[in-house]
């Protein structure tokens, strides 16, 4: 195509070819019996059925590769916690006596306040950050899942049993109990 300049565009030659190509076809196909055409069209037909097939063949591949993998993924996450909650898991029963004395300590008021209180608090703050955390207070309901009752005594005070004394707290890291809580335990009387 030709501007005002007299010059040709590069894309003057590719018009040009697409051109002639078409009037190529057109002229080949007016030789043509309509029964020829149709024969044509079916096998354009039958070779367009057999891509759009192969299509669907490898996009199911691709979704069904596309799940493995996202379900691999899951699973591997959930790996990578349960064994990191398990490493934690470990290092806080290692670290059980410690905290047993801890405790102890603090019941006996001699953690409150000093350097071994602020080391304590440091403890527990860091364990804290693992996912660990402590439980059994005096006055909860008594959960066999997550309690050991070490004694059972009758009480007129309680409508349902109830701790009433904490011989060890318990520990768990996440939802999993590490150490039930060793306490006491006050049932109600029956009337």
């Amino acid at each position: 195509m030709s501007d005002t300049t007299g010059f040709t565009s590069p894309d003057d030659d590719g018009a040009d070819e697409a051109l002639a190509e078409a009037e190529r076809i057109v002229d080949g196909a007016s030789g043509q019996t309509v029964d020829d055409l149709s024969v044509d069209e079916d096998r354009a037909d039958d070779a367009l059925t057999a891509v759009e097939r192969k299509a669907s063949e490898h996009l199911a591949d691709l979704q069904r590769l596309q799940a493995e993998y996202v379900n691999y993924r899951k699973r591997v996450d959930r790996d990578r916690l349960a064994m990191s909650e398990s490493a934690t898991s470990k290092v806080i029963e290692a670290l059980l006596p410690v905290l047993d004395d801890v405790a102890a300590a603090r019941a006996h008021g001699d953690l409150a306040e000093g350097p071994f209180a602020s080391i304590a608090e440091k403890l527990e703050e860091t364990l804290g950050k693992l996912g660990w955390s402590s439980f059994g207070t005096v006055g909860d309901p008594f959960d066999p899942t997550i309690h050991e009752a070490l004694m059972s005594q009758p009480s007129t005070d309680v409508t349902e049993p109830t701790v009433v004394h904490v011989a060890q707290p318990g520990h768990r890291v996440g939802d999993r109990v590490v150490r039930a809580a060793r306490v006491v335990v006050a049932q109600p009387e029956d009337h």
